[in-house]
């Protein structure tokens, strides 16, 4: 049985370095030997930053590297799919970065896939939503399982920080972006954590691109749960919210606030509200343990799966869930599905 997995890196991404390179530094059974780029020369000098033996001339003579165990997709969100399907095509395992792929249509078909590759070579496909794998996440749902908060009677969460940046990919209609593929994918995947089974979306409204009206600078969205629960989300990539990061669940006996569940590494707070006076008065604050940082539990739990076969909690199918939702919200708000005409 292999110790160790060899990593190749499908793209030079800026998010690289925190979401694997560094973590990987720290982890004995992972290690990157190769990258590739549509720019060779922004794959050499990447590869020279950051010490990375092997760079190849394209994604497939990458994919077709006999010393590559597995793969890093970090790349838009509209080639997440194709680019995974090639990797495990090519029998190696798969990190693909959120969202898992531009709509659920997408994610279904890759979901397929990847349970046809596990079932036929035992190859691993995980989304990088790194945020789940970090006890936070754990926490977060433990004291809403608990009872502590009565019964559940409403869920928020919001990612909103600002983007000014207006030729960047993630408002290209052609890329899948948007708000709510960068930032709104997060919000509904907390919700969906901390509510009650899988939401319906009931209503939706976008604030629009000047120029591109397919593309959400910010979106609201409201959404039910079967069991009477309602649940709201924000996502911002430019609007009067600039930046705000948080999650909260509501019951008949309390509330649970969380602020920066999605980067616990660099800071968060988690605090319980009983009733009454203004606000709710606290009961509790907590802050659990920042290192190692939600990235190195993701980078773990993904080396778990491989080498040993330990579950995947943000599987293709989980990923199926929450981009049905993403597709939901666009619908609800007017606006045209990722990855459509």
């Amino acid at each position: 049985m292999p110790t160790r997995i060899r990593m190749g890196l499908l793209g030079a991404a800026a998010v690289a370095p925190a979401a694997l390179l560094a973590p990987a530094r720290r982890d004995p059974r992972v290690t990157v030997t190769a990258v590739a780029a549509r720019d060779r020369a922004r794959a050499d000098a990447f590869a020279r930053k950051h010490g990375i033996p092997r760079v190849h001339h394209g994604y497939e003579d990458l994919l077709a590297d006999p010393d590559v165990d597995a793969v890093y997709v970090p790349l838009p969100n509209g080639l997440h799919a194709d680019w995974t399907l090639k990797a495990l095509a090519a029998g190696k395992h798969v990190l693909c970065e959120k969202p898992f792929t531009a709509n659920a249509a997408e994610a279904e078909r890759v979901a397929d896939a990847a349970r046809a590759a596990h079932e036929r070579s035992g190859l691993v496909t995980m989304e990088a939503f790194h945020y789940r794998h970090h006890p936070l996440a754990a926490r977060m749902r433990e004291i809403v399982d608990g009872g502590e908060l009565g019964t559940l009677r409403r869920v928020e969460a919001e990612v909103c920080f600002p983007l000014p940046r207006f030729g960047d990919i993630r408002y290209s209609y052609e890329l899948a972006g948007g708000a709510t593929m960068d930032a709104g994918c997060y919000a509904v995947h907390v919700l969906r954590l901390l509510g009650p089974g899988e939401p319906e979306v009931t209503s939706a409204r976008a604030l629009t691109l000047r120029g591109e009206p397919r593309i959400d600078r910010a979106m609201t969205a409201q959404l039910a749960f079967d069991d009477g629960t309602t649940g709201g989300v924000r996502a911002s990539m430019w609007s009067r919210r600039l930046l705000s990061i948080r999650a909260r669940a509501t019951g008949d006996d309390g509330a649970l606030d969380v602020t920066n569940f999605l980067m616990p590494h660099v800071y968060h707070q988690l605090t319980v509200r009983r009733p009454g006076g203004r606000g709710g008065r606290v009961v509790r604050r907590e802050r659990l343990a920042r290192r190692p940082s939600s990235y190195d539990h993701q980078l773990s739990a993904f080396a778990a799966a491989v080498l040993d076969g330990a579950p995947v909690l943000t599987s293709p199918e989980d990923a199926v869930a929450n981009l049905r939702v993403l597709d939901a919200i666009y619908r609800a708000s007017g606006l045209p599905v990722r990855g459509t005409p």
